[in-house]
């Protein structure tokens, strides 16, 4: 018996969750926004969820720098 759709669905989420060291990610956002992604993850060679990552990370490296101890254990929720 083939597979409904729901069920590829949820196979593709274990498979690409499947280290604990991911999490699924859903929003919605503008257009403008979206397009940006695109271009930037087209530049930069990355798909769009590596686009996220990387500006994520990016921006909590900048943010982060400088911080004293409790600065950044306010920043993590610590």
């Amino acid at each position: 018996m083939a597979m409904s759709a729901a069920e590829k669905q949820a196979r593709y989420r274990q498979k690409h969750i499947k280290n604990g060291d991911r999490e699924r990610l859903q929003a919605v956002i503008s257009l403008h926004a979206k397009r940006a992604l695109e271009r930037l993850a087209r530049h930069y060679g990355l798909t769009l969820a590596g686009m996220v990552e990387r500006l994520a990370l990016d921006e909590a490296a900048r943010v982060t720098t400088g911080m004293d101890g409790d600065q950044f254990k306010r920043f993590v929720g610590e």
